[in-house]
């Protein structure tokens, strides 16, 4: 970081240099030149930043998104499924690599809950500023009078971590149960007992899957997720500020919102982390989240280093 720092300084010298030569006989092509070099400069700094503020022992990694309805009934289960949908394309357009564990669909539309594994560098650490209760204020498509409904769901992002990172399962904590995989139906139904949940008992964490159609495949998908939540759980205890912010999105309803999404009346994203606003939500929505993300990250960054 020192190299790139130096490098960058050097560079800015010599655009100088070539601006007052450019400007003294008036050279167009200097003046041009000297412009492109100090947007190249900016970029840099702007990408040195970027792994100031991404400098986490898990940042680089990749991260486990947990998805949950919450308050809002059949809206926020169709919620849900909104959020997924937008975690996934942001995944794409950052060339990320992602894959649905686990998918619990809700009863009229939506889902009840989901599980993904995101792979790609700086997946936890961009991720990490999505975690927590999302808001949606809209015209309900499910209310027969047409009226306005609010309703929550929540993320949950925790780091993808390396097995070779000591997290202790023994054995006779876990409470193993395996059930038939659900599914839309007719031959789509799992006839095997193939899908497994795993209950880790000390600490009262859930975790399931059943999109693979090995039991074996299964369980090693869940004690992955097992193995992430116990270390982001470790990390929690470890860290008194980390174990608030854990206790404070265990309620996935009204006061515990870290960002609205407002169809109606207006048209509006808020984050209330950053009082960050975007008018076009339907970009947001498709996954455009870079924005919001940087600007997060930027706040807590600045609010480590000044404390």
């Amino acid at each position: 970081m020192v190299d790139t720092y130096d490098r960058q300084s050097a560079s800015l010298a010599d655009a100088e240099v070539l601006l007052e030569l450019g400007m003294e006989a008036e050279d167009a092509d200097s003046l041009r030149e000297a412009q492109g070099s100090a947007a190249a400069i900016l970029e840099a700094l702007d990408d040195l930043e970027f792994r100031r503020m991404l400098s986490g022992e898990n940042d680089f990694g990749g991260a486990v998104v947990q998805i949950n309805s919450g308050a809002g009934g059949v809206d926020a289960s169709d919620w849900a499924q909104m959020l997924m949908r937008m975690i996934l394309r942001y995944a794409q357009r950052k060339g990320w690599k992602a894959m649905v564990l686990d998918e619990q669909q809700a009863e009229e539309a939506g889902i009840k809950s989901a599980t993904l594994v995101i792979s790609g560098e700086y997946a936890y650490g961009l991720l990490k500023a999505e975690d927590g209760v999302h808001r949606l204020v809209r015209i309900s498509p499910f209310d027969a009078n047409a009226r306005r409904q609010t309703s929550f769901a929540a993320l949950t992002v925790t780091p993808d971590i390396e097995d070779e990172i000591d997290v202790e399962i023994n054995d006779v904590d876990l409470r193993i149960d395996v059930y038939r995989a659900g599914g839309a139906g007719g031959q789509h139904v799992n006839k095997t007992e193939s899908a497994v949940r795993i209950t880790h008992l000390p600490s009262g964490l859930v975790v399931q899957c059943q999109n693979e159609r090995s039991q074996h495949k299964n369980k090693a998908a869940a004690m992955r997720v097992l193995r992430s939540r116990l270390y982001d759980l470790h990390l929690a205890e470890r860290d008194a500020k980390n174990a608030e912010a854990a206790n404070a999105r265990k309620k996935i309803e009204w006061g515990s919102q870290i960002r609205s999404y407002v169809l109606a009346p207006y048209r509006l994203v808020n984050d209330h982390r950053t009082e960050l606003k975007v008018s076009d939500v339907d970009a947001v929505l498709d996954g455009e989240l870079d924005e919001f993300i940087r600007t997060y990250l930027l706040r807590s960054s600045d609010a480590a280093t000044q404390g």
